[in-house]
């Protein structure tokens, strides 16, 4: 950012292109610093990610996804239609070479370096969301342990080892191993396959898209806009400034951008300097009820399946699947979690689903977000985070504010310098 843009610590206004949790932040830590923001979706509020995720708030189990073992597993399932992991066979080229790049970085090296990037990110993650809930948000954020569940206890050894790998790499966290007896005796819904379990403690859970309708009103609340069904088309730079214009030729000019479109990021920040290519790990979800309260949320890692407690019921979520962001919801991929969880749960009224959804979460190449300045004054982007945005959402909006308003690149942004 010039110094033309720095007068009375940083630009006077800002477009945040992108309502979803991470744009929104942005927004909201901008105009903590003074800052009069527009925000601009294709869609609307939550309309991405945002709404139908798991709602967790999980440091400690902030994995970096281009771990080793994800590399081997992806070749077994390549052509499994009912496989947590799912990639079309398509002929799409650039999908290809994404998932080569993608391929290339499931080294221990490359997981080592985006563990060691997150920590400042899972340190501060949950005091960002407590600034926001403290002046204004008024959605709540919930301290629960979340326990991952096992058929046996070598599958269980499968995660302690991934939290001793981020215990090595400076990331503690705390955890307790339980037998089946013990899980079942809190968890009603968990069938006798159970015999396993490991309780991550100083977690939480949010209804997601509660929480992003509530941070959107406090944006509006603080003098902010809010502009649905603004698509992006263009994005020009004169002088000082910056003009986006939709697809109905509507426009919006201000100081500085920042892109925060999720999974459409690369169409747009591509053309200005980011080479890290970010492609749509789509996820789908669902809500069932049960016949008894859910205590807290529940992991399947055999699976890759998040059970959450939601509006008096279950929220179930689970699977990556490679595919373009706008393409339509398959059933074949909900029928497919349900087979799956199936054994593993009880209680649950299978045919009552509601609330079916899928979205695109960003998935970046080398397993990092991209969040920061481009080659463009005035121009960022955030984005990429993979299956931790909403953990990761506010602190990179408070982040990304210190150095829009400052030009001072804040050293835990560094490893997510969108130029790298």
């Amino acid at each position: 950012m010039g110094a033309h843009h720095r007068m009375n610590g940083g630009p006077r206004s800002v477009i945040v292109v992108g309502a979803g949790i991470v744009g929104l932040s942005t927004a909201w830590f901008l105009q903590e610093r003074g800052v009069r923001v527009t925000v601009v979706d294709r869609a609307g509020i939550a309309a991405g990610s945002s709404w139908g995720n798991a709602g967790w708030l999980s440091p400690g189990l902030a994995i970096p996804l281009n771990e080793p073992p994800v590399l081997r597993y992806g070749l077994r399932s390549l052509f499994d239609r009912q496989a947590p992991l799912h990639v079309p066979t398509s002929p799409d080229p650039r999908l290809w070479q994404f998932l080569a790049r993608f391929a290339a970085n499931c080294t221990s090296r490359s997981w080592n370096r985006a563990v060691r990037a997150n920590l400042p990110f899972n340190e501060k993650c949950l005091e960002a969301f407590d600034v926001l809930t403290e002046h204004g948000v008024d959605a709540p954020t919930i301290d629960a342990p979340i326990t991952a569940l096992f058929e046996n206890a070598a599958q269980a050894g499968t995660l302690v080892a991934e939290l001793d790998r981020l215990g090595d790499a400076g990331q503690k966290v705390c955890w307790t191993r339980f037998d089946g007896p013990a899980l079942r005796e809190h968890f009603p819904q968990v069938t006798e396959r159970i015999q396993a379990g490991i309780r991550i403690d100083g977690q939480r859970y949010v209804d997601p898209g509660r929480f992003v309708e509530s941070l959107a009103r406090a944006v509006v609340g603080r003098g902010g806009t809010i502009r649905h069904r603004f698509e992006v088309t263009a994005l020009r730079q004169h002088g000082h400034a910056y003009t986006v214009q939709s697809a109905s030729g509507q426009t919006v000019s201000a100081n500085a951008v920042v892109l925060a479109t999720g999974a459409w990021l690369g169409g747009l920040a591509g053309k200005w300097g980011v080479r890290v290519p970010v492609r749509a790990g789509r996820g789908y979800s669902f809500t069932v009820p049960t016949d008894e309260p859910v205590p807290g949320p529940m992991y399947l890692p055999g699976i890759r399946v998040a059970c959450t407690p939601y509006q008096g019921k279950l929220r179930v979520a689970g699977t990556m699947e490679f595919r373009k962001p706008d393409d339509p919801l398959y059933p074949a991929r909900v029928d497919a979690i349900i087979a799956s969880a199936r054994p593993l749960l009880k209680g649950l009224d299978w045919s009552q689903c509601t609330d079916t959804w899928v979205g695109s979460r960003p998935v970046s190449a080398d397993g990092r977000p991209v969040i920061g300045a481009t080659d463009a004054d005035g121009l960022y982007v955030a984005g990429g985070h993979g299956m931790w945005g909403l953990t990761h959402g506010a602190v990179t909006g408070q982040l990304l504010a210190e150095q829009i308003t400052t030009g001072r690149q804040p050293a835990a942004l560094r490893p997510f310098d969108p130029l790298r």
